[in-house]
Parts: structure tokens; C-alpha cells; sequence
């Protein structure tokens, strides 16, 4: 074994000989083949290898430990199990297997030796040979290697070495080098090209594809405008945009100046009982607006056959891009922890350095203010425009948040994806500088698109028999975005990604004369790959994986016939030459007549405000909308804390009745799948252990489950069956099962809703010693939904842990409404009579 200085005198000998070996090999017939048993892309280079290496699997992997053979290519490292099958070089390539992970998605490298981890850069140097080989990647998975004691020394140091010295470390330019190594051989460029799109997906990218959408909404009255055809009115606008008929083209023009980057009002989405959702980037404060500009807004903001709109102000209520990131940074640390400084979070104090985070208060507010939108949506016509400053953040977030919960549609997989290439990739959310592939601007960076992911997870968990699309598919979905290697994620705008596909070199300046910042590596090049979309899943995953995106859903009831686009069967509130109504701005949970909102602000506006009747504040419109929120927040109150049965949603009375999930901390979840898939390779060197023994919180999650099924087996018990034994008090190792009795934290959510007409929740107990009867609720209860809104912020809860039944859902609200409760430690004789 080399030890010592020796061992790195001759580490740093070979590697100069990386280089030449890339540019060696890259000569080599590019034609897939087959190296030692991986199937390399074409043009694809292994650059080293080393046998007998064992690869620590995940639990949804099955955990335990897998043999094969490890490789180091100069796109991914590959791992190739000892009884995989050969694989078929006739099949097409797919970019990823399942045990391999691209060099770009690594964040940094960890070896582990005799009592001591150190963190690998391109200019380290080892004193001794690794036995552990960890990959932390920016997906927050952790891969862990063991290398065999009969493993060649030279192949363990040379392959950390190749690692540590072609991952791509964080600068900015690697990204492009990385794409042709992946995607830029001649073959790949022809396979590539000749790769043909879902045709059964709506883009949202031509005329045709927007006309769809209006179609399948039912919304008439409006039209596709080419107004932005050649992004001369807006470069961060798509080329089409969707506006009323009755607004012309040289009408709609004068109205881009008003806006933040010229990002106009525009249409999103139908409620099909006939309301609109729009959006819009703030106003401009230093330009005077004449009556016809007032007018020709009006008309947009109305849209078709609305007697009311409702300008819903973003910026005050959610979080801002900054607070995104930190909050996301904080959750990565404590979920991963850092194994190279020995730093973990002790078990007692996890669940609260969690809350501490806010991830998960930032994902409540945008469901609370995306739940307030789709009942406004849903209980009037009126039409509702979300205003953000820039329009290109939590626009996106809300407006795709209330299409998922209100259109089945969405709910699916291609329309989900049509959802996000409608609000999130033509809309012009600055996807490169909010992932920050290139590491050129970290001031920008912010997971805005995975927190909508988490949101989208949220109303999965909590309605999964209405959503056709699974975990896996959201989990491979929030892998690619940090795969940069695909169009949908390496351009802020619709115009980036037309000159790079175009390989046109012309510029657009706007008649306002403004234009966006290009980045310095945007400009096209014939040379460079072509990028395929994100939702090309054959070149990520195999057959068998994306056989796992989707699951059969119930079919939906026929819908109610359509009426001029609705389905309000009053003809008298749809004619076409009504009078638009009032404009009211909703912040905060208010609602205000337009005097605070621009451009009936100022003295300019204030007294064509005064003239006009339409902006006129109407004295029955305010309570009715603010009856509709009120409404809906008397159904979030807990069961037995002052709710009446009959206030209670009876469950959706249509396919298009709105999702609101519960928002209170119980029903607020982790994605456990997604942030905690590396938690236990991290946590397994910072609390050593022996083999024999469990991890603590794999110990933690078993006598969890134990509990449940104790738990089930007294809820379903019958008359003949034995009373249940005592239980033995449980070890103190869960000490944090239950860490803070006051804020209401426990390891394990509440009931999953089941069925269409989503949960039932039990009665609250009304015993003076809060026990229940044995048996399940009376057929008369009628259907409840517990609370979901958080009172105050004092009772903020959170679950890591399985699902409950019905009977321990029961308890569990009841001890969180209580200010001294405590979950019982054991099974039965507490709990029932």
C-alpha cells in the first residue's frame, strides 16, 4: 500500500495524463459501445476504473450494499452493478442509468480513511488511501462508495483524483463543456435533431398551441395576439400572447409602457364557470396616464364578460427570491449535514432547527394565497389579475398552484407539463439565473421552481386519488433541473432560447429602448449541441422508470355544458355589451378600492377616477368578495373549536371544485423522498455505529411504525378479538419524537385525504378523560375537513413520518388544539375504552 508523501508524488504524476487521455480518446470510433460493461454514449470517454467497489443503495433503492464495477467518464460516474444485464447496443442511448450521476450535478467530494473524512478539491492531495468515496450532489442525493480491501490502491486514488479533477467545479464556463461532452459528438447532434416532440403535449410556443388552450377552456371572447412576434414590445414576454378580442393590436402597444418590462396583462387560464386569471407586472410610477391609456387598460384588465376585476398584489405576502434561497440553503445543511467538519444537528433538536428554516412557511403562504385565488375564481364571474413587480416569480408559482388545484387537467402528466411550459418556460421565468448553472451571478439564484414543486408535492400528499402524476415523476422533475443539459432550464426567456435554436446572431431592441442583459455565453454557435426539452424522459430514464410517473385516476364525471365559455347559466350576467364594473386591489387579505393602485393613484388618475363609473367602489361587490374569503377560512377552523358541521365543505361537487389543502403545521409535510433520500449516508459517519446496529433514526422509525400498526390493529378491533397487551415503555432513544409538546412538533403527518370527496375527519372527543369508542364513526357524521390555517403562528407543527389513521388523526388534532399536550407513548389502554 502507498503511504505518505509517496502516495502523493504519485498521484500528481498521472495527472497531467487525464487531459491527454480525453483528447486521446475522443478520437476513438464514436459509435456506442461497450466498455468492461457500460454502455458509453457516443463520442463518450472512460477515463478510469476501479473493481470490486460496492455502492451503498437509498432506501428507496432497498438500502443494504450493491457489487459492481465504478467508471469515471468525462460526463458522468457510472456505476455498473456485478449482475446487470449486457446492455443492447441497438436500444437507443440514455443519457443516465439508474445507479449513475452526471459530473455536473456534483457539489463536492468526501473521502473517508481510518478515523478521519477529508473534502477532495482538484488541488488536494491525500496522505492516505480513501476507503469511503461520498458524492454530495446538488439534487441533495449522497452517494456512497466502499472500496474493497482487494480494490488496487492505484485504482482507488486515481479515480478520486479523476473526480475530484473533471466534476465541474463551481466557475463560470464549465457548464458548456460539460454539454458537449454529453450531447456534443456528430452522432448525438443527428440523433438528437431527429428526436420528434410529444405531439399530444400543448407547448405553448405557435398560434395553434395557444388556440388549443383556448379551446380546452372554453374561453371565448379572446384571441391570440402576435403583437410581440418579434419581441419588440417585450423581450421577456413570449412571441404570443392571449388578450379580449375587442382590444386591437395598435391599441394594446400603447399599454407596454405602463408595465415593468413591458409584461402587459394577459390571459392564463378560464375558471369554467367564467372567470379569467390574468397576469401582469407592476406599474410604472414615473409616467402620466391620459384617459385612453386608462380606458385601453380597463379593457384588458375586464377582459371578455366580466363585470369585476380583482388585482391580487403578490409582493407583500410571499416570500421575495433572496428569502427563497436562504431558506432552501438552510434546509440543504440540515437535511445533508457536512460529514468533511463532523457537524450534524442533534436528534432532540432536528425537528426545530427545521422550523427554523421557514421552507415550509414559505410553501404555506403560497398555497393559503394560491387557495384565495381559486375561491375567487370559483364563486364569481369576475376576472382576476396576480401582480407581481417583474411578473416572473411568484407569478409563476401562484398562477400554476391554482390551475393544479382547480383543473384535473393539470393534474395529469402531459398536462402538467404543458402547465409549466405556459407559466413557468414561455412566460419568462429566469430559470438560468434563478438555478445559476454557471455560477456567474449568485445574487439571482433562488429555487423559485422547487419550491413550487414542494407546493405541488403538498396537494399530492394530501389529495393523491385526484393526481394522475406520482412522486417519481415530481422527484425526476426536480433531478433535471439541475441536469444542465436542456433547453427548458438554460434561458430566462422565450427570445434567448429563438436565437440559440436559430443560430441567428440578430438583436431585437425594444421601442422603449431597453433591452435584456444577454449572458456572455448565450450568443449562438453552430457548434454548439442542441439541448433537448426537459420532457424528453426516454433520454433520462428507462422504460421501467417512467412507467412509475403516472398511476390510473377514477374517471372524472362528464362536465356541465359549456355556456358562452362558463358554466353560469344566467345568460343576462354574460352579455357581450355589459358595462364593466369595479376594479378592487386584494393585499393582505383586504380588499381596497383602486385609489392605492396605480393608475387611479396620483393626481393624474385621481380625477379621471372621480369621472368614471366603472372604477367606481361598489357598496355590494367588497362584501360579497370578502364573504368568499371569509367563507373559506371558517372551513379551515379545527374540529370541535367553534366550526359547526354545517360551515364544512361537503367535498368537491364537481371536478372543477378547487383543492384547498389543510395549511396548519400537522398537514404541512416534509418531502421526505426528495430531502431526506441522503440524510442517512451523511448521518451514518457524524453517529457511527456498529453493523449490527440500526441507525438511530432508522431505530426512530421503526418504533414509529410500530406504534401505528399497534394503532390500527386497536382502531379495527372487534368484539371477539383480545384486548391488547400493555406495552412496555419505549426506549428513550425518541427522545424527539415528541421534542417540544408546546409548538406541536411530531414525526408523523396527518391522515391522508382518501377518495374524490377528500378527508373525513373524526369527531372531536367530548369525554371528560378525551377518550373514544372502540369502533368507527357513526354513518352520520357528516364529512369535516380539520383546520388547516395557522392561528397565530404559535401552533406550527410538522411530520416526517407515514401516514395516520382515522382514529390517531382523531387524537392528534385533539392534542395539538390543546396547549399542554402530549402524544401517547404506548398503544392501548390510554387511548381507548
Amino acid at each position: 500500500m502507498l503511504t505518505g508523501s509517496k502516495t502523493t508524488f504519485k498521484v500528481r504524476q498521472m495527472l497531467p495524463d487525464i487531459k491527454e487521455r480525453m483528447l486521446s480518446q475522443s478520437g476513438m470510433n464514436a459509435r456506442s459501445r461497450d466498455v468492461f460493461g457500460l454502455r458509453c454514449l457516443p463520442g463518450e470517454c472512460v477515463l478510469q476504473r476501479a473493481v470490486m467497489v460496492r455502492k451503498k443503495l437509498s432506501a428507496r433503492e432497498g438500502r443494504g450494499w450493491l457489487s459492481g464495477t465504478l467508471f469515471c467518464t468525462h460526463f458522468r460516474v457510472a456505476f455498473v452493478p456485478q449482475d446487470s444485464p449486457k446492455p443492447d447496443d441497438n436500444a437507443d442511448p440514455v443519457l443516465l442509468g439508474d445507479h449513475d450521476v452526471a459530473l455536473a450535478s456534483i457539489e463536492k467530494v468526501v473521502v473517508v480513511g481510518p478515523n478521519r473524512t477529508k473534502l477532495v478539491t482538484p488541488n488536494s492531495s491525500l496522505k492516505f488511501t480513501p476507503e469511503e468515496l461520498v458524492l454530495y450532489c446538488r439534487d441533495m442525493r449522497v452517494i456512497c462508495f466502499l472500496f474493497d480491501r482487494l480494490t488496487p490502491d492505484t485504482q482507488v486514488l486515481e479515480m478520486t483524483y479523476t473526480i475530484a479533477k473533471t466534476y465541474q467545479p463551481p466557475k463560470p464556463g464549465s457548464v458548456l463543456s460539460f454539454q458537449n461532452a454529453a450531447l456534443g459528438s456528430v452522432e448525438m447532434k443527428q440523433f438528437l435533431s431527429n428526436r420528434r416532440r410529444d405531439s399530444h403535449m400543448n407547448w405553448c410556443e405557435s398560434v395553434s398551441d395557444w388556440e388549443q388552450e383556448l379551446e380546452r377552456c372554453g374561453a371565448s371572447g379572446w384571441r391570440v395576439s402576435s403583437v410581440n412576434d418579434r419581441f419588440e414590445m417585450s423581450t421577456s414576454l413570449p412571441r404570443f400572447i392571449v388578450v379580449p378580442q375587442k382590444v386591437l393590436d395598435t391599441e394594446l402597444k400603447k399599454s407596454f409602457a405602463h408595465f415593468n418590462e413591458g409584461r402587459i396583462p394577459r390571459w392564463c387560464w378560464r375558471h369554467p364557470r367564467g372567470s379569467d386569471l390574468l397576469r401582469m407586472a407592476s406599474f410604472q410610477n414615473n409616467i402620466y396616464y391620459e384617459k385612453d391609456d386608462v380606458r385601453n387598460l380597463e379593457m384588458v384588465l375586464f377582459g371578455c364578460q366580466s363585470s369585476l376585476c380583482v388585482v391580487v398584489e403578490l409582493g407583500e405576502e410571499l416570500p421575495s427570491p433572496a428569502d427563497i434561497q436562504l431558506a432552501h440553503g438552510r434546509l440543504r445543511s440540515l437535511c445533508l449535514g457536512d460529514i468533511s467538519t463532523s457537524v450534524s444537528v442533534p436528534d432532540d433538536k432536528w425537528l426545530s432547527s427545521l422550523e427554523s428554516t421557514r421552507w415550509l412557511d414559505y410553501a404555506r403562504s403560497c398555497l393559503k394565497k394560491a387557495s384565495e385565488v381559486a375561491c375567487l375564481l370559483r364563486g364569481s364571474h369576475l376576472t382576476v389579475a396576480l401582480q407581481e413587480a417583474e411578473d416572473r416569480d411568484m407569478s409563476c408559482v401562484v398562477s400554476s398552484l391554482v390551475q393544479v388545484m382547480c383543473d384535473p387537467h393539470c393534474r395529469t402528466q402531459r398536462g402538467f407539463q404543458g402547465l409549466v411550459q405556459k407559466e413557468w418556460v414561455t412566460a419568462g421565468h429566469r430559470f438560468y439565473s434563478r438555478v445559476n448553472h454557471h455560477r456567474d451571478n449568485d445574487k439571482e439564484e433562488a429555487p423559485v421552481f422547487l419550491l413550487f414543486l414542494d407546493c405541488v408535492w403538498q396537494l399530492l400528499y394530501q389529495f393523491p386519488s385526484r393526481f394522475q402524476l406520482t412522486n417519481d415523476f415530481l422527484l425526476a422533475l426536480h433531478d433535471s433541473v439541475h441536469l444542465p443539459l436542456f433547453s427548458s432550464f438554460l434561458a430566462n426567456c422565450q427570445r434567448e432560447r429563438c436565437k440559440r435554436h436559430q443560430n441567428s446572431g440578430q438583436s431585437y431592441t425594444p421601442v422603449n429602448g431597453w433591452r435584456d442583459t444577454l449572458h456572455s455565453d448565450s450568443s449562438p454557435d453552430p457548434c454548439d449541441p442542441p439541448l433537448p426539452p426537459v420532457w424528453d424522459w426516454a433520454l433520462q430514464y428507462s422504460q421501467q422508470r417512467r412507467d412509475a410517473f403516472t398511476q390510473p385516476v377514477p374517471p372524472l364525471p362528464p362536465a356541465q355544458p359549456l355556456l358562452n365559455g362558463n358554466l353560469n347559466t344566467n345568460p343576462d350576467s354574460h352579455r357581450s355589451d355589459a358595462v364593466p364594473g369595479s376594479v378592487f386591489l386584494l393585499s393582505r387579505g383586504t380588499f381596497s378600492c383602486p385609489a392605492n393602485l396605480l393608475p387611479w393613484r396620483g393626481s393624474g388618475g385621481s380625477s379621471v377616477y372621480k369621472k368614471s363609473h366603472r372604477r367606481a367602489a361598489s357598496s355590494e361587490n367588497v362584501p360579497g368578495l370578502e364573504r368568499l374569503l371569509k367563507a373559506w377560512a371558517l372551513t379551515e377552523l379545527p374540529c370541535g373549536l367553534g366550526s359547526s358541521s354545517s360551515s364544512r365543505p361537503q367535498g368537491p361537487l364537481d371536478p372543477y371544485e378547487p383543492l384547498l389543502p389543510l395549511l396548519t403545521g400537522p398537514c404541512m409535510g416534509l418531502w421526505r423522498e426528495c430531502y431526506l433520500r441522503g440524510a442517512l449516508h451523511a448521518q451514518a459517519f457524524s453517529h457511527p455505529v456498529s453493523a449490527n446496529h440500526a441507525h438511530p433514526v432508522e431505530r426512530l422509525a421503526r418504533e414509529v411504525q410500530q406504534l401505528k400498526d399497534k394503532l390500527a390493529q386497536v382502531s379495527a378491533g372487534t368484539p371477539h378479538s383480545p384486548p391488547p397487551a400493555k406495552v412496555a415503555e419505549p426506549r428513550r432513544s425518541d427522545t424527539n419524537l415528541n421534542q417540544n409538546t408546546n409548538n406541536g412538533t411530531f414525526l408523523f403527518p396527518a391522515q391522508r385525504p382518501q377518495g374524490p370527496a377528500g378527508p373525513r375527519a373524526v369527531p372531536a372527543p367530548t369525554s371528560t378523560n378525551h377518550q373514544t369508542s372502540r369502533g368507527p364513526p357513526p354513518s352520520s357524521a357528516p364529512p369535516t375537513r380539520p383546520a388547516h390555517r395557522d392561528a397565530g403562528g404559535s401552533n406550527k407543527q410538522s411530520f416526517l413520518f407515514g401516514d395516520l389513521s382515522a382514529r390517531e388523526q382523531q387524537q392528534v388534532h385533539y392534542y395539538a388544539a390543546t396547549s399542554n399536550a402530549k402524544l401517547p407513548k404506548g398503544s392501548g389502554s390510554s387511548m381507548a375504552s
